[in-house]
């Protein structure tokens, strides 16, 4: 097997946010290489701040989010997407943590065009936005929000997700005001949101990444061939985050009562909410 086959193989065996990991590193090092011999290249990836730019680009609302110039930027961003990544994958179908990146992506660059171009007397000076920080902002924060009280190991004691995931947010609030990054800053709080709109509709039972996999998978087929006869794709409309709606409310229901019995575990019987003890005794029966 030649080292190419090599490659492929194992590329072919990663989960989808590792393949997304594995193409951020090839185009930073691609960057890395030919940013001074090709400059001008790299003009047609980022996403630039004025409105008439970016109609003129419009691709760059995706692409930014996969160019990186700065190796602390890229590695930082990968070590949370591979973790955050692993997260994800354990509980939710591939497509869905597709759908959240993606979207993050392009909330986070919708955000940054707003404030530079709505908002001019914060925004003033002109910017351009890359790096892969408002998809993995968003999938953060969809996490933080859809399972708030479960806790990550934190040297020697835990911390809950959602406390995790305020501070980052406040974070990215003070660097704006303090101008440090501020475009980028704003990029993740679009990302953020989209996050934490995602998880509380998921909540509810609509996934409203629906219609932008729907999208995604009609713009795939334009790259395929045309040799075989189309086939009419139906979508059933039953279906939320990839699961049945009678499998997801089950497993909706399932990790409400594993995030119940670790709290009891920790803290006793009645450290739970009035709500917390109903929803248990009804699952009980």
């Amino acid at each position: 097997m030649s080292q190419l086959e090599q490659l492929k193989y194992k590329y072919a065996r990663l989960n989808v946010l590792e393949k997304i990991i594995a193409i951020n590193v090839v185009v930073f090092l691609f960057a890395i290489i030919f940013r001074r011999v090709i400059p001008g290249f790299f003009t047609w990836l980022y996403l630039p701040s004025d409105i008439y730019g970016f109609l003129y680009k419009p691709w760059t609302i995706i692409t930014y989010g996969f160019l990186h110039f700065d190796p602390i930027h890229i590695l930082f961003n990968m070590l949370w997407l591979f973790f955050l990544g692993r997260m994800m994958l354990n509980l939710f179908k591939p497509k869905m943590a597709l759908n959240i990146y993606f979207m993050g992506i392009i909330a986070g660059g919708v955000t940054f065009l707003f404030g530079y171009n709505v908002l001019p007397q914060i925004f003033s000076d002109t910017a351009y936005l890359i790096g892969a920080s408002a998809g993995i902002r968003a999938i953060l924060i969809f996490l933080c929000t859809y399972m708030p009280n479960k806790e990550m190991p934190f040297f020697t004691f835990n911390l809950k997700l959602w406390w995790i995931g305020t501070a980052i947010i406040a974070f990215d609030v003070l660097n704006i005001i303090g101008g440090n990054n501020a475009g980028g800053n704003l990029a993740h709080l679009g990302g953020a949101a989209l996050g934490f709109l995602y998880a509380k509709q998921l909540a509810k039972g609509q996934d409203i990444g629906g219609s932008f996999e729907r999208f995604m998978d009609r713009v795939s087929t334009l790259f395929k061939s045309n040799s075989k006869p189309k086939m009419k794709t139906v979508y059933k409309k039953s279906k939320v985050a990839g699961y049945k709606k009678d499998e997801f409310n089950q497993f909706n229901n399932q990790k409400k009562i594993d995030i119940i019995l670790d709290k009891i575990s920790k803290s006793g019987y009645d450290s739970l909410s009035k709500e917390e003890k109903q929803f248990l005794f009804k699952a009980g029966k």
